[in-house]
């Protein structure tokens, strides 16, 4: 994390995200540590805007969640959980967030891979059950396209889920995947939307130039680092 904070030294001001695509935590499906998630507080620190749900941060049981991700003092997104209960009004995930970086506004959706869902036998154990991803995908990008100048998928679906992602949904302008564990020293595009993962274990982490000009978002440049350089 101390490559990562003088990196963003070195960028004098320029606009920047930090976003995580999921699995941050050591604790595993259905574990959870009573005292919290100490990655999670060390990513707040280092100043993340947010990060998906992983299937590592999920638990069935809405406390266990909620502690597992109580570290973590920025937003953690999943668009397609939602509460199994219609008497549960709030969630600890939040479906995306809105952020100004001086003069763009940059929406962040998050998909998780479906952990519960309403067929399965364990559905009545679990306060929380999983919808679609490609089709929550497909119901928001309305709403979330129209005051977005930058709309970036921040994925736990795998890059298989992802590719599907791109060719079912217009308007997203890049996908920051995880799940499958695929280091991609390159972007893969589908339907012209970029893709980028970085693997898993945090031995690497990706940097991505976004072009914007005249309303068009373009990929400039996407680079996977390693803790002492860029991999080639």
């Amino acid at each position: 994390m101390d490559q990562i904070r003088d990196r963003l030294a070195k960028l004098n001001g320029r606009p920047y995200l930090l976003l995580d695509a999921g699995d941050a935590v050591k604790a595993g499906n259905i574990g959870v540590s009573p005292f919290g998630e100490p990655i999670l507080r060390r990513m707040s620190d280092l100043g993340y805007h947010a990060m998906t749900m992983g299937n590592r941060e999920f638990h069935v049981w809405r406390s266990a969640l909620a502690t597992k991700i109580a570290q973590a003092r920025f937003p953690v997104l999943s668009a397609n959980v939602h509460a199994r209960e219609s008497t549960a009004t709030t969630l600890p995930v939040q479906p995306y967030v809105k952020i100004v970086l001086g003069d763009l506004r940059i929406t962040v959706f998050g998909l998780t891979v479906p952990m519960v869902t309403a067929r399965m036998k364990v559905a009545p154990l679990s306060a929380f059950l999983f919808d679609d991803p490609i089709a929550t995908a497909r119901r928001l990008i309305t709403e979330l396209r129209g005051d977005a100048d930058v709309l970036i998928a921040l994925t736990h679906i795998g890059l298989s889920q992802d590719r599907k992602l791109a060719e079912a949904v217009e308007g997203i302008d890049l996908i920051i995947g995880g799940h499958s564990h695929n280091a991609l020293s390159a972007p893969v595009y589908m339907n012209r939307i970029p893709i980028v993962q970085t693997g898993s274990h945090a031995n690497l982490y990706g940097e991505v130039v976004l072009k914007i000009e005249n309303g068009n978002v373009s990929l400039e440049s996407a680079a996977l680092c390693a803790l002492q350089g860029t991999v080639k």
